[in-house]
C-alpha cells in the first residue's frame, strides 16, 4: 500500500467552515486533517500539539518581570523553557541553559570570545559570540594554544580511537599536535 493511499481516508469529522467530510492528509509538516473541498476550502486541523510549547509545571511564587503574571516551565521544540503564564499577551522568555562562555578568543575575528551552544538537534557546537557579524564555529572542543606547524591561535580537541588528541583548528592545516605525554 502506498503512502498516500494510507493518509486519504475520510473521517466521520465535518469541516467547521463548510460542512463537508475532513480528510485526512499527509503535508511535509506531518499527517494533517483537511477539508474535502480543497481548493474551494482552506480549513486543515494539525494534529501535532501546539509550538509555543506545552506547560510542564506551574513555578509558584516566581513573577514575570514584565507583567507580574506567574512565570511557567515550557517544554517547546528546542527544549525546555522558562515562560510567562499569560503568553501570548507577554512574550517574556528565560533561557534555562544559559551557554558557557570560554575565555578563548575567536580567532577569525579576534574580538569575541567563544561560546558553547547547542543546535536545534541538542549537538554542543563552539561559536563566536558575536555572530552574525562573525560567524566562527567549532564542531569540537576549542582549547587556547598555537599551532606549531602553521600559527594558528587555536586548538581543537578530538576524540580518536587513540584517546583524546589536540588537533590544529585551522581547515587548512588541521594536523595532530604532538603534546609532551604523546611521545
Amino acid at each position: 500500500m502506498n503512502k498516500t493511499a494510507l493518509f486519504t481516508g475520510k473521517s466521520e469529522e465535518l469541516c467547521p467552515e463548510c460542512g463537508a467530510p475532513l480528510v485526512i492528509r499527509s503535508g511535509k509538516q506531518g499527517p494533517f486533517q483537511g477539508c474535502s473541498r480543497y481548493p474551494e476550502c482552506t480549513y486543515i486541523h494539525s494534529f501535532k500539539p501546539q509550538s509555543d510549547g506545552h506547560v510542564v509545571k506551574v513555578l509558584e511564587g516566581q513573577n514575570c518581570p514584565k507583567c507580574g503574571e506567574t512565570l511557567v516551565l515550557r517544554q517547546g521544540r528546542y527544549g525546555m523553557f522558562i515562560g510567562c503564564s499569560s503568553y501570548p499577551d507577554c512574550d517574556y522568555i528565560a533561557v534555562i541553559d544559559k551557554p558557557d562562555e570560554t575565555q578563548i578568543a575567536c580567532p577569525q575575528c579576534k574580538q569575541g570570545k567563544l561560546l558553547q551552544r547547542k543546535s536545534r538537534y541538542g549537538k554542543v557546537f563552539h561559536s563566536c559570540d558575536r555572530y552574525p557579524e562573525c560567524q566562527f564555529t567549532l564542531n569540537y572542543t576549542p582549547i587556547a594554544g598555537v599551532c606549531p606547524i602553521c600559527d594558528y591561535p587555536l586548538l581543537l580537541e578530538k576524540r580518536t580511537s587513540r584517546g583524546n588528541r589536540l588537533f590544529c583548528a585551522s581547515k587548512l592545516c588541521g594536523k595532530e599536535v604532538l603534546t609532551d605525554k604523546d611521545d
